[in-house]
């Protein structure tokens, strides 16, 4: 298979496959800048192409890893070498329709990862045009299979909300452990156990709910007895509005996906 682009989601899942077994000889890579050829080399042991060419040619499976902006450029150079694969684009924002006319195949799956891909624990949307069949995407889960979970939408929009809840999701985490130590610190820990004590709470906690058959609703309900120090935190929260305050923050992403599209998908 070969991959348009080396960054950090194509590196996570070449680094999946590799682990799975598939030989670091049957990848190639399109990856114009020459420091991150030099790092895909001595990670993985691939070399690296600075641009598309007939090298192209007889792979299975493209892998579009190429910055929304830079897409239809890219797809211009490949093209001419890959009408033959079936593509897999990780590209925000860029419709299948738009990947379809700048490749001239339908062929196409439209993936939204997100960053704890890096390390095995990924979570992935996926959405395939009806010209791609049961076995290509099979194959398709082989592949993202290696990153973490996935889960297959029925209609290439909701990649949108699958956008604003777990691609860009990563980032909402981040934001509550930033917040959490620094309370922690406030209240007089140190930095380093406040955040190991916020870290080892979210991977607790999402772990407790990945392994319930309850929602979450109840769950929070189990650890906030009324009158008691959780109860004074979430009771403050509400009345602050952080719920749809956070619900309006996700509506802000999805819409902002489907400005990308705009932008970009011409």
């Amino acid at each position: 298979m070969a991959f348009i682009g080396g960054g950090n989601m194509a590196s996570a899942i070449i680094g999946g496959l590799i682990a799975n077994g598939l030989p670091a000889s049957q990848i190639t890579v399109v990856e114009p800048f020459e420091a991150a050829r030099d790092a895909l080399k001595a990670k993985f042991g691939i070399d690296a192409l600075p641009t598309a060419s007939a090298a192209l040619a007889g792979q299975d499976l493209v892998v579009w890893a190429v910055k929304p902006q830079t897409f239809k450029d890219a797809a211009a150079a490949a093209a001419p070498h890959t009408a033959q694969a079936l593509h897999l684009s990780v590209a925000a924002g860029i419709t299948t329709d738009s990947i379809a006319q700048w490749l001239g195949t339908g062929r196409i799956v439209r993936a939204m990862p997100n960053t704890p891909a890096l390390v095995g624990k990924g979570m992935t949307g996926l959405f395939a045009r009806p010209e791609v069949d049961a076995e290509g995407q099979a194959l398709i889960e082989r592949v993202i299979g290696t990153t973490g979970q996935l889960v297959w939408v029925d209609g290439e929009a909701k990649l949108d909300a699958v956008t604003a809840l777990s691609g860009s999701g990563p980032a909402y985490v981040f934001l509550f452990l930033e917040a959490m130590t620094q309370a922690g610190v406030d209240m007089g820990l140190t930095a380093p156990q406040a955040y190991q004590l916020a870290v080892a709470t979210f991977q607790g906690a999402s772990e407790l709910a990945a392994r319930s058959d309850e929602p979450a609703s109840v769950l929070r309900e189990r650890v906030t007895s009324k009158g008691g120090t959780t109860y004074a935190a979430i009771t403050h929260m509400q009345q602050a509005g952080l719920p749809q305050t956070f619900i309006a923050a996700l509506r802000k992403a999805e819409a902002r996906a489907q400005e990308l599209a705009q932008e970009f998908g011409r």
